[in-house]
């Protein structure tokens, strides 16, 4: 078997065998095929495509390319959730507690800020202390300790991802959706994780643009993942502008303890239970996703999913009593305002536009070794809707330094879109999409 022969099939147009993609990965894992081979390779799948026969041989190639995380001898069901990517989606923080005070156990591994986008890891880290580079050994211990662990993807762990990923990353085949596909799930599976839910997202800040493409992406994750044996349900939701009022790393800690204390923004928690209800019902523990979303809200007014993220916060090295006394308080010096520029009606905030503010503020990064602020940010006062006079504040803004906020400033200030009547209320859910 040659690589050059599986580019030419794929180039045209062929299905590949599960023998041909596994040789492919294997060999470009081990060294034996260069990137140049498999770059040629990746854009053959950009513009033929996969079906679902070869993208989840892929998925399974890439799986088990490194180790996997043992959870044998911990009790389950285990239930994650993965979300594309969005402008002030801390959805993973409120969602992991609340699925372990049901009694779902979550294996979550998470990754970093990129671009536009937020990351979990750098949310997390942001709380003084916590640690993301757990040991197999720890994340074990955790999971069991606590219902949930939070950790990073090492080296051991799907390392094909990681190769093929920074291949894509430099070669323009990153929105290849079975690419995509097979990159998300390989992750998944290697986690333990038996079932997911998936938060496909569209929109402006949104990795897909256009719904459509969301969908196709969903439907394209759905299949594979059953076709891998797992149980999964991918809800497409819309990323227009910024989810919550906050972005920011330490920021989004913060909005996340208010969502356990019950006082999330509206947008926030609508998205968050949602996802939740699903992660009850793939986790055995309720019947559909209204009796999921009942039983999630209960949890949260018991405050039960508050105590476990504190709790986590500790195992994994960090003080919840100084993560507590910095709420509300631990804000860059670097600091700026947006005020509404005309009076009328917001009708959005580009959720891209702010996101791209956030690269320069230090919330996100270009590259990933590039260094994030905890202390950087956002807090959104008005949002889509809201009536405001010329002269209102709509944002308060803390940057790294006084020229990352000079920078990001006239952004967040062009990021708003003013309407002369209310605008219509767009659908945070637009659809659900589950195994045919």
């Amino acid at each position: 078997m040659r690589a050059v022969d599986i580019i030419l099939n794929k180039r045209s147009g062929k299905e590949l065998s599960a023998e041909e993609i596994r040789f492919l990965i294997q060999g470009y894992t081990a060294g034996e095929i260069p990137d140049y081979q498999v770059s040629a390779w990746a854009m053959a799948v950009f513009f033929r495509g996969m079906n679902a026969r070869e993208t989840a041989a892929l998925t399974e190639a890439m799986l088990h390319s490194g180790a996997s995380m043992d959870l044998g001898g911990i009790r389950g069901p285990f239930v994650d959730k993965h979300s594309t990517g969005g402008v002030g989606d801390k959805t993973s923080l409120i969602l992991a507690p609340l699925a372990a005070s049901l009694g779902i156990r979550d294996p979550m591994m998470s990754g970093r800020a990129l671009g536009h986008t937020g990351g979990t890891l750098d949310k997390l880290e942001a709380v003084p202390g916590y640690r993301t580079n757990l040991s197999a050994a720890e994340f074990r211990a955790i999971l069991e300790r606590d219902g949930f662990a939070m950790t990073g993807q090492t080296k051991d762990i799907v390392p094909a991802d990681r190769l093929l990923y920074a291949l894509r990353d430099v070669t323009g085949s990153v929105e290849s959706i079975p690419l995509i596909t097979a990159s998300i799930l390989s992750k998944k599976a290697a986690e333990g994780a038996e079932a997911l839910v998936l938060d496909v997202k569209y929109g402006s800040g949104a990795f897909m643009k256009d719904p459509l493409d969301g969908e196709k992406l969903a439907r394209s994750l759905v299949d594979t993942g059953t076709a891998m044996g797992m149980k999964i349900i991918a809800l497409l939701t819309g990323m227009e502008e910024p989810l919550g009022n906050k972005m920011g790393n330490f920021l989004e800690v913060e909005e996340s303890l208010d969502c356990l204390e019950g006082k999330g923004p509206a947008d926030l928690m609508e998205v968050t239970l949602e996802l939740a209800s699903r992660m009850a019902v793939l986790g055995g523990k309720a019947a559909d996703a209204a009796e999921g979303r009942k039983i999630c809200a209960e949890a949260l007014a018991g405050g039960k999913p508050r105590e476990l993220f504190l709790a986590n916060v500790k195992s994994q090295g960090g003080d919840p009593d100084k993560l507590l006394s910095l709420r509300g308080g631990y804000r860059s010096p670097f600091k700026g305002e947006i005020k509404a520029a005309r009076g009328g009606f917001i009708s959005r905030i580009d959720a891209y536009a702010a996101g791209r503010a956030g690269i320069d503020l230090g919330v996100g990064r270009n590259r990933t070794e590039d260094p994030v602020s905890p202390a950087a940010g956002v807090e959104f006062h008005r949002k889509s809707g809201a009536a405001v006079k010329e002269g209102d504040l709509l944002m308060t803004v803390w940057g790294k330094d006084e020229d990352g906020l000079k920078a990001a400033l006239p952004l967040l200030a062009e990021a708003v879109e003013y309407s002369t009547a209310a605008p219509e209320a767009r659908p945070l859910v637009l659809k659900e999409i589950t195994p045919k």
